[in-house]
């Protein structure tokens, strides 16, 4: 992690309080997320601070990659920065939003969030297709474990006829593509397992 490194945050106690309870799953279309997140106001700060802070929730882009008849779900061993997740399986590709991902300093927040979405995509996989593009599906959240009481996950879903296009870099270790009936007998971050109940809940 740098030290200098600063991430787009938004005050927990600006949030709706229903995205804010233990365990949280929350369908939605992308218009009234971006109502709620824009109307709450967001700020980056350090990250070192917001790591240790639930007053500040670190929105994070999660794309979960499934095939078009949802019958296979990409999986991958965490292995990168957040060593509080190592070992453990996850769905979702994505990370934090930097100023980087903000083009000026008027861009909106749907600006920023869909520039650092795309940012952590094209750094994690090395070839995707132009074509297959995210959805977002709604929100998930919880403040069981360190890591989760500190994000809030806007959950985004790529539909693909072609997952043998997708080829993973460094960062997604053992990289596959899993059937998504038996996602439960992985090890998995608790945040799939929330995507997952968000995924079907979207239908």
């Amino acid at each position: 992690m740098q030290t200098k490194e600063t991430v787009l945050c938004i005050r927990r106690d600006r949030l709706p309080a229903e995205w804010m309870t233990r365990t949280a799953v929350v369908p939605m279309d992308l218009a009234a997320f971006l109502i709620h997140c824009t109307r709450a106001g967001y700020e980056f700060v350090l990250r070192t601070l917001a790591e240790n802070n639930p007053e500040w929730q670190q929105i994070i882009p999660y794309v979960v990659l499934q095939t078009q008849n949802l019958n296979l779900t990409a999986v991958y061993n965490r292995q990168g920065s957040e060593k509080r997740l190592h070992d453990l399986w996850s769905l979702g590709i994505g990370g934090h939003i930097n100023p980087q991902d903000r083009s000026d300093s008027g861009a909106s927040f749907e600006t920023t969030l869909i520039s650092g979405m795309t940012r952590e995509l094209d750094e994690e996989l090395a070839h995707r297709p132009a074509v297959d593009q995210p959805v977002f599906c709604g929100i998930i959240n919880e403040t069981i474990t360190e890591v989760g009481r500190v994000h809030l996950g806007a959950v985004f879903q790529i539909r693909t006829c072609s997952p043998e296009t997708y080829v993973p870099g460094p960062e997604l270790s053992r990289f596959q593509w899993s059937t998504t009936d038996n996602l439960g007998e992985l090890n998995m971050e608790l945040w799939s397992t929330l995507a997952i109940c968000l995924l079907n809940k979207s239908g």
